[in-house]
Formats: structure tokens, C-alpha cells, sequence
């Protein structure tokens, strides 16, 4: 009875997954075999060549996605959540050695980083790939490409203010749909030409690569493409389970996949002809328009849940102090990982109506796709090898054999794509280079501030002892946001020398992100009394979590401090950051970017979710 249970329980979290995790991975029919063959860098249609590249699809799909992610790297979770800053957070968590925290650090945010470039071209190369099979229906269709693209991505971004929740219970099911439509016109074609499941050996590969190595060398760059998206099986591992997300792969997802290539190949066999869209060439032609639309349902999906994933690495950036605090937008009151944040949303906005409007079609936008996508693969396979190393206790000989196999071939992936730099590889690239720039100049300057802040501060005992009876108490409490776990914070010095009176009842409140994905409600508060109506208050939060003060000050009735947010006050520093001299702590450009995002970041009060009307802001300069 329990274990009947248990699948019904199941099954809505296994299609739940097909309609998120799998959207990236299983659009790339629509475009990755026509790349291959029709793209920038053609393969000759012949017998032998196709034969030879489905083998490289399935044997590059069994590698990187079914062995690396799905097996190896989806058991390095860290509380159950996924993705480079969680592994990144999970090595940082267990390593003692600063040089290679440090350089563990670089590459987890490097990691981030390629993932905004990547997931600025999904959206684009994705919609447009199923836009296109207009083309097929009629030439005639093909200036209403571009215009029908811009108009489904324009509403698919002002959709997202108001939730995926809706929206979300159809992805499964149409997710679902699309798979098995893959399945069967793979099937139905692969049955009138069964000698293509031939190149399921590997050998067609060997021979293959063996006999045009520099074709093959080529052919990676475009192959890369039936494999984009297989990284989504770990970021999005939080959300669903390892269990659910491996049983859809290997049960529904994977097969479907397979089965679409080898059909696209047998069609090919048969109608060389039929490159210029093999995939939209499968189906009946009475089934063209139904296929389009279905295609492009699919690549909606696909793009909306590249466009999840880039807010919940933003939520995950802002809570580990790699970008400054922004307005994250809670769509759900049930589901909390259903959030919206409007920066991230209109800064892919516009960089995908701009992919689209400049490289115009799909094959154009492949050029530049996959090498963001080759470099978060090898940044992971770098990053897991030190998880086999601290956590998992792996002989080195292990650790040698399987993660240098594993980067051997994540190695010529990214060398085969490092060719499309000049045809558009540059824009994920130079995306990276600016996302990584950001998120390291606020960790930087963020600690520099902190310096700054310890540097002006008093210690709590010597202002304890200072502190004259004849202070002026009023009733009610004062609540001191501050950053700093130790030393008064400035505003509290700032109050007292302009309005010579103190609550009686003083918390010194700081917000501490842990290297956990969640914590547990029972570590959440640490609670310290100090003399003269002192408090120090720390609380803790998960990196996937939002934090709420009030709320979490309401825990403290269990220590018998009470919070009556009526008679509560808060009192938030807001710091005005200005650049130093030269090459004292920071180049001057960055300390100015700095100070530019230190002004426009969300308010404390905002974040924290502070009652405005309880609120006193208190300004103070600061030089880095």
C-alpha cells in the first residue's frame, strides 16, 4: 500500500520535471543535426558521415549527460540543492586550503557567470529553431519569422511578473507530449530504414573521427547542441529530486531523444535533401502546422525555464554577497521557489531581442551557442573533482581516471567550440566577462566596506563601559541592522551624538547567509544578552531562502524576548561609498562600479522586509 502510494506521489513530480528540467535538452532536435550538416561548418551528407556523427549524438549524449551529470555529478548535492554556487558553497564548506578556496571560488562564479550568457541565447535560438518551420510550411512565411519571434518572446517576458504557477501546470503535460511526438516520428521513420540503429556502436564514431579528424574536430562544436541543457539535470535538482529527474531521463527523456535522432538520421539516408530542416521533414506534411505549434509550446517552455533558473542564480548571488540587494518578487504564496526578479528579467530581455534582431536565424545564433555551455561543463567537472577529493575520500587513482576522462572530453568540446569565437561565440563569452566583473566587484568592495565599517567601529565592552547613567532611556525597543557581528554599529553612534537618548531595550540585529542551501528554524536565531538593555541578535539563513526580520524576531519569544513591532524601531545605515586614491585597495573604475550599484541596490528595508513606518535610515560615507 505504502509503495503504491509512493508512485502515485511520484508520477505528478516526474512530469513536473519532464515540463522544467528537460525543456533546453529536448528543443535541441529542432536544430542540432541541421547545424551539423547545414550549419557554418557543413558535413558532407553521405551514408558513412551520417552514420558516423549519430554515433557521436548518442555516444556524446551517454558521456556527458547520462554518465557525468545524471550519475557522478547529480550525487554532489549540497543539502539537496544543485548548480555551481551550490557546489561551489559545498567545496568552500569543507576546504581548509585558502589558495584553493580562493581559486574554487573563481571558477564556481566564473560558472554563474557563462550560465546568464547561455541562458540569454536559449530563449533566442530556441523560439526562433521553431518559428522557422513556418519556412518549410511555405517560403512565402519567412519574413514573419523575426516579427513573430520578437512577439512571443516580448510576451513571454512580460508574463513573468505575474507568475509561472498557471502556466507551470501545462509544462508537464505538454513536455510529456512533446517527447513522445520526438519518440514516435523517430519510430515511424527509423522503421523504414532499421540499418541506421547500426550507429549505436561506437565504432562508426572511431572510424568517423579516425578517418576526418578535421571534420570530426568541426563537428564536435555542432554535436555540443544535442547536449546543451544537460547541466539543467543538476542546477534543477533542488526543485524536483535526484530520484525523480534520473527516472524521467532514463524511462522517457533519453529514449524520446535517441529515437528522434536516429529518425532524423534514417531520413537523411533516404532524402539527403532534406537538411535544410530534417527535424520538421519527419512528420507527414499535414502535420507541419500542428508540429510548428507544438515545437513552439516546447521552446516557450524551454525558455521560461532557462528564465527560472537565471532568477533563482540571482536570488542565490544576492544572498552569498556576489550582487547587491534587488527586488525579488515572491509570485506564489504556496511554492517558494517561484519567484520573479525584474532587473535579471529586462536585462535578458534585451539581450535576446537584440541576439535575435543580429544573428536573424537559428543557424546564425548556433554559431555562437555552446561554448557558454562547454565552459560551465568543464568549470563542473573541475569542481566535482575536488568534491571526490574533500568529501567524497576518493583514491586519487580514482579521482585521476574518471574526472580526466571527464575533462578530456569536456576539453574538446570547448576547443571545437573556442572555433565559433569569431562567428558569435564572442557574445556568451563577453556576457560571462561582464557578469563575472559585477559579481566580483561587489564581493570585493562588499568587503572592503566591512573593513572600512571595523576600522571606524568601537568595541561593545569599552562602549558598555562608557556608556553614562544618565543616558536618556526611552521606552521601546531600537533594532540595529548591521553587517558586522562584533563592535557598535555607526548608526547606533550616529543617534546617540545627534539625539542624546537611547531605547531601552537595544538588539544589535545581523543578517549571516550560511553555505547552506536551508536552515533548520531551530539554528535560525543566536541570541546573546549583553549589560544595560543590550542584545546581540544573529540570524541565519540558506542561501535559497528570503529573509524576513520581523518574522524572524518573532522566534525570539522563545529566548523571552518578546519583539512588539508597535514599540519596535529600526534603524538601517545606508553607506555612500567613494572611490579612494589610486591602487589603495581597488582600481578606481571598480570602486566607481561599485558605488554605482551600491546606490541603486534594493533598500534594506525592502529586502529584509522591514514595516516602512517603523523604519529610521541613517547615512554614512565611506572611501574604499
Amino acid at each position: 500500500m505504502s509503495s503504491e502510494h509512493s508512485r502515485k506521489a511520484l508520477a505528478p513530480v516526474v512530469v513536473a520535471a519532464i515540463g522544467v528540467v528537460f525543456g533546453d535538452i529536448g528543443t535541441s532536435p529542432l536544430y542540432a543535426l541541421k547545424e551539423i550538416f547545414n550549419g557554418h561548418h557543413p558535413i558532407p551528407v553521405t551514408p558513412d558521415n551520417i552514420l558516423g556523427i549519430l554515433s557521436m549524438i548518442f555516444w556524446s549524449i551517454m558521456a556527458l549527460v547520462t554518465l557525468k551529470y545524471v550519475s557522478v555529478i547529480m550525487r554532489a548535492d549540497n543539502r539537496g540543492e544543485g548548480g555551481s554556487l551550490a557546489l561551489l558553497s559545498l567545496i568552500t564548506e569543507n576546504s581548509r586550503n585558502r589558495v584553493v578556496t580562493w581559486a574554487i571560488s573563481l571558477l564556481g562564479i566564473f560558472a554563474a557567470a557563462l550560465f546568464y550568457g547561455d541562458s540569454m541565447i536559449t530563449p533566442a535560438i530556441s523560439v526562433l529553431s521553431a518559428v522557422e518551420g513556418l519556412e518549410i510550411i511555405s517560403p512565402d512565411f519567412k519574413r514573419f519569422v523575426i516579427p513573430i519571434t520578437l512577439a512571443i518572446l516580448t510576451v513571454l517576458f512580460f508574463i513573468q511578473k505575474r507568475g509561472t504557477g498557471v502556466v507551470g501546470l501545462f509544462f508537464g503535460p505538454v513536455m510529456v507530449g512533446w517527447f513522445g511526438v520526438l519518440g514516435v516520428l523517430g519510430v515511424m521513420e527509423i522503421a523504414r530504414h532499421p540499418e541506421v540503429l547500426a550507429a549505436l556502436s561506437p565504432l562508426y564514431a572511431i572510424h568517423f573521427i579516425g578517418s576526418h579528424t578535421g571534420l570530426a574536430f568541426l563537428a564536435l562544436g555542432s554535436v555540443v547542441l544535442a547536449v546543451t541543457g544537460g547541466e539543467a539535470l543538476y542546477t534543477d535538482m533542488g526543485h524536483f529530486g535526484r530520484y525523480p529527474i534520473r527516472l524521467a531521463w532514463f524511462g522517457f527523456v533519453m529514449p524520446a531523444l535517441v529515437l528522434n535522432y536516429f529518425g532524423q538520421g534514417a531520413l537523411l539516408l533516404n532524402e539527403p535533401g532534406a537538411i535544410e530542416s530534417p527535424f520538421f521533414h519527419l512528420g507527414p506534411h499535414w502535420a507541419m502546422v500542428p508540429m510548428v505549434i507544438l515545437a513552439t509550446l516546447a521552446t516557450v517552455i524551454a525558455s521560461q525555464a532557462v528564465i527560472s533558473g537565471a532568477f533563482s542564480v540571482a536570488r542565490q548571488a544576492v544572498q552569498m554577497g556576489f550582487l547587491p540587494r534587488m527586488l525579488i518578487v515572491h509570485t506564489s504564496g504556496k511554492e517558494q521557489g517561484q519567484i520573479y526578479v525584474p532587473f535579471t528579467n529586462w536585462t535578458l530581455y534585451l539581450a535576446v531581442v537584440a541576439l535575435v534582431i543580429g544573428f536573424k536565424n537559428s543557424s546564425n545564433l548556433a554559431a555562437a551557442y555552446g561554448i557558454a555551455v562547454t565552459g560551465t561543463m568543464l568549470i563542473d567537472t573541475v569542481l566535482v573533482a575536488f568534491v571526490m577529493v574533500l568529501l567524497w575520500r576518493w583514491h586519487w587513482l580514482k579521482v585521476v581516471l574518471v574526472a580526466g576522462a571527464f575533462l578530456a572530453v569536456d576539453i574538446a568540446f570547448f576547443a571545437a567550440n573556442a572555433l565559433k569565437i569569431p562567428e558569435g561565440g564572442w557574445f556568451p563569452i563577453a556576457m560571462a566577462l561582464v557578469s563575472f566583473t559585477v559579481l566580483t566587484t561587489w564581493r570585493r568592495g562588499r568587503r572592503l566596506v566591512r573593513r572600512e565599517l571595523a576600522k571606524q567601529g568601537i568595541p561593545m565592552q569599552a562602549f558598555l563601559r562608557t556608556l553614562c547613567d544618565d543616558v536618556h532611556r526611552v521606552s521601546g525597543t531600537a533594532v540595529f541592522m548591521t553587517s558586522a557581528k562584533e563592535g557598535v554599529p555607526a548608526a547606533l553612534l550616529h543617534n546617540l551624538k545627534h539625539n542624546q537618548v537611547l531605547h531601552e531595550r537595544v538588539a544589535l540585529v545581523t543578517v549571516e547567509t550560511t553555505d547552506t542551501p536551508h536552515v533548520n528554524e531551530f539554528d535560525r536565531i543566536y541570541l546573546h544578552r549583553m549589560d544595560k538593555g543590550f542584545l546581540r541578535i544573529i540570524i541565519r539563513y540558506g542561501f535559497m531562502e528570503d529573509p524576513d526580520i520581523p518574522q524572524a524576531l518573532e522566534t525570539c519569544r522563545r529566548f523571552g524576548e518578546p519583539f512588539d513591532m508597535m514599540e519596535t524601531t529600526f534603524f538601517v545605515s545606508r553607506e555612500t561609498v567613494i572611490p579612494g586614491v589610486v591602487g589603495r585597495n581597488i582600481n578606481p573604475w571598480r570602486a566607481r562600479l561599485f558605488s554605482i550599484m551600491s546606490k541603486n541596490a534594493t533598500s534594506a528595508t525592502d529586502f529584509f522586509k522591514i514595516p516602512n513606518n517603523r523604519v529610521v535610515e541613517m547615512g554614512t560615507q565611506l572611501v574604499i
